[in-house]
């Protein structure tokens, strides 16, 4: 996509607005090769159509606006060539037209797809990398990849996007359910209280250096996916992941620190993989697109880094927290009481599913001294 104005007949077209130096090349255009055209108009489901500036005029939309929602989207630059189609008209229609209706400001509308652009370029780029890469093995001598690829794209491509549909049905179902019933008021929308945790893999710049790049990719992946559905299958809710490590967050504090002992236990079993540290930090977390951010995130992420081999380390937060609900005793001492007088006067003493033990404190830069509390499950 680009800014660069298209002049009709004698009246001047728009301003010209300077590109950064950082950002990609006006100039470039788009590929005139015959199959992947046919692949691309095979995706879209249409011809190209419109230059940037004629799209935008079309959506009656003005060059300025449409070039920032198409750059939050990810777009490239295309200059004067003729590569939009209706779809791009009509996308530009539906985010001015939110705008001029008063249900999004600008610079939410540019948010909104800022936030669908970084999430289905990654998983676009997922899908040709992992998924058709592995499927268009061309057959035969001498055909291309491209020719493979057109009629498997034409099988996958509306049963992909029904899919893509019923899962962003589902997660935004989930997403409402979490923040309007469980904000209190308007300020929590933004600012929650959450427990936020990072698992990391030890020594994994060191595995760079030994290992084939196949392997890394191989590993990385493993990694990804368990932690993802471990995530998942207890509760939480993986933010992202940064090749050897993951964030997650999960609305109360057992919930955080039942997936990071899982992480543990699990991974230590694994031969193929590294030791596995992980923190996790409780209290107010601002969220933006998808991601958490706040000193409860910083403090996560510095617990994780002092944090011993396969062993999970919190913060006074969280453990106060667990001792709150129930689920970790205030102190060994005082539950060993507990479960003696218990059993002397023949009731059932009380059931924690973890034990705290305060460690060392200690300077952790930026957020001044901190006491870590190891996290391990309690024996049964």
């Amino acid at each position: 996509m680009t800014v660069d104005d298209e002049n009709t007949g004698d009246a001047p077209g728009p301003p010209t607005y300077p590109t950064p130096h950082h950002e990609v090349d006006h100039t470039a255009e788009p590929t005139d090769d015959p199959l992947a055209i046919r692949l691309e108009q095979l995706i879209l489901g249409a011809d190209r159509r419109y230059t940037p500036f004629q799209a935008a005029r079309t959506a009656g939309v003005s060059m300025e606006l449409a070039s920032r929602f198409w750059r939050a989207m990810g777009f490239a630059d295309i200059g004067q060539a003729k590569a939009l189609t209706e779809a791009d008209v009509l996308a530009l229609r539906r985010l001015a037209g939110l705008v001029e209706a008063g249900l999004l400001s600008e610079p939410m509308a540019v948010q909104v797809a800022r936030s669908t652009g970084q999430t289905t370029a990654r998983l676009a780029e997922w899908q040709i990398d992992s998924f058709l890469e592995g499927l268009t093995e061309p057959p035969e001598p001498g055909m291309t990849r491209t020719e493979v690829t057109y009629p498997l794209v034409e099988l996958l491509l509306p049963e992909l996007e029904e899919f893509l549909i019923y899962v962003w049905r589902r997660q935004l179902a989930a997403a409402t359910g979490r923040v309007l019933v469980q904000a209190a008021d308007d300020e929590e929308m933004v600012d929650r209280r959450l427990a936020v945790g990072f698992a990391d893999l030890v020594g994994f710049t060191r595995l760079t250096r030994r290992l084939e790049e196949e392997e890394l990719g191989e590993l990385v992946e493993a990694f990804e996916t368990t932690c993802a559905d471990l995530v998942a299958a207890h509760g939480g809710r993986l933010i992202k992941t940064l090749g050897d490590e993951v964030l997650y967050a999960a609305d109360d504090a057992g919930t955080a620190a039942e997936i990071a002992l899982r992480l543990i236990e699990t991974l230590s079993h694994d031969e193929t993989m590294p030791a596995l540290r992980v923190g996790i930090a409780f209290g107010t977390v601002t969220t933006r697109m998808g991601d958490v951010f706040g000193t409860t995130v910083n403090l996560a992420s510095r617990l994780t880094s002092i944090a011993p081999k396969d062993a999970v380390l919190v913060d006074g937060a969280l453990a106060e927290e667990l001792s709150r609900t129930g689920e970790a005793p205030v102190s060994e001492t005082e539950a060993a009481e507990q479960a003696a007088r218990a059993e002397k006067e023949g009731r059932q003493a009380a059931t924690y599913r973890f034990a705290l033990q305060p460690m060392w404190q200690r300077p952790v830069r930026g957020l001044g001294v901190v006491e870590p509390w190891l996290l391990t499950r309690r024996p049964t």
